[in-house]
């Protein structure tokens, strides 16, 4: 088997990485695991902080890999990470946020019905309140759609990158502001018939009872999740990139995303075709070639079968996707790591 000598990228020319980047408010990536997701996102937010936009890079995904590509410590909570340029970056933990009392369900994680079965003599860990004031199926997932609105409505951050989970988490993650909504509408109307009794009550003490705080606290719920699902349905504010590698299954798997997000109302205005098998010069002229190794496709046999295998799926996407912005990212022979890498990325997103 041929060795192939590979030098090390030390350095880009700082010419080579777009300054800003062409992308509205908010900028989420999605597809299945393993496409290289947080690898556009990083690329992405970097490069959108050079022109001294305030860009956040979060991570929803359980399996956090932001740290990885930015080799730096990611926190849970929004935290900036180059002292250069306006670059921040958070890992959000469902459990954590759940546990500390930031799900959407109430302090600690709970239903916003509270201690409502003990009004009907439950104690705490009684039926009426397993079923009414336990932790909701769903609720770590719910957690991380609390985190990521107020990350959205943070006055801090011009630009949001999302690197999302893959494409089932993404999913069930998207259908929340759906879901949150029928539920929060029930529970309004069991709280109505229960008004006069909660009334009540609070009147037997002078003041106002903790229920009345509930439904409080569920109109601000019932605005933000309105909120949240306007800015995903607005081109102008919300760009749903969806990533891919040139392979016939996760073109499948990418189709069966952008059917979904279809059906959601969000719109997807970018393809990122990741992986491919090309000269980089082909891509961006931005970069020196000269850096890195490309596929000899007249020798090497492996190369030449991998190659059509991507050609039949490169034809296939373009069927697929077409009337979408396509961007082709190379298959490196370096781990895309570190902010030279991400340079180089950015780059070939431009």
């Amino acid at each position: 088997m041929a060795e192939l000598d590979v030098e090390a990228v030390e350095s880009i020319d700082d010419e080579a990485v777009p300054t800003g980047v062409d992308a509205p408010e908010y900028v989420l990536y999605g597809g299945k695991g393993g496409v290289g997701k947080t690898t556009m996102a990083a690329a992405t937010g970097l490069a959108s902080a050079r022109d001294g936009t305030a860009t956040l890079v979060v991570s929803t995904d359980p399996a956090h890999s932001l740290s990885d590509t930015f080799e730096t410590d990611v926190p849970a909570e929004a935290t900036r990470i180059r002292e250069d340029v306006p670059l921040y970056a958070a890992e959000i933990d469902p459990e954590a946020a759940l546990e500390e009392g930031a799900g959407v369900f109430g302090e600690g994680g709970e239903n916003p019905l509270g201690n409502f079965g003990g009004l009907f003599g439950d104690e705490d860990d009684g039926p009426m309140n397993s079923l009414l004031g336990g932790a909701m199926p769903g609720a770590d997932e719910a957690a991380a759609m609390q985190k990521l609105v107020e990350f959205l409505d943070d006055d801090r951050f011009d630009r949001v990158v999302v690197d999302t989970a893959p494409t089932g988490h993404t999913l069930r993650l998207l259908e929340l502001p759906e879901i949150m909504d029928t539920m929060v509408g029930r529970i309004a109307a069991l709280r109505q018939r229960f008004q006069g009794l909660m009334d009540g009550i609070s009147g037997m003490f002078g003041e106002r009872g903790d229920d009345e705080e509930g439904v409080d606290d569920l109109d601000v719920l019932r605005e933000r999740i309105e909120r949240l699902r306007a800015t995903l349905r607005d081109p102008g504010k919300t760009d749903f990139r969806v990533v891919m590698v040139p392979e016939e299954m996760s073109v499948f798997e990418s189709q069966r995303l952008l059917t979904q997000l279809t059906e959601f109302d969000i719109p997807v205005g970018t393809v990122v075709v990741n992986k491919v098998m090309e000269d980089l010069a082909d891509v961006t002229p931005a970069v020196d070639t000269d850096q890195f190794v490309t596929p000899n496709l007249d020798t090497c046999e492996f190369c030449q079968q991998r190659w059509e295998v991507q050609q039949s799926a490169l034809h296939e996407a373009q069927d697929v996707f077409r009337g979408h912005d396509i961007k082709r990212v190379p298959l490196f022979a370096d781990e895309v790591r570190g902010e030279t890498m991400l340079r180089v990325v950015a780059a070939c997103l431009e």
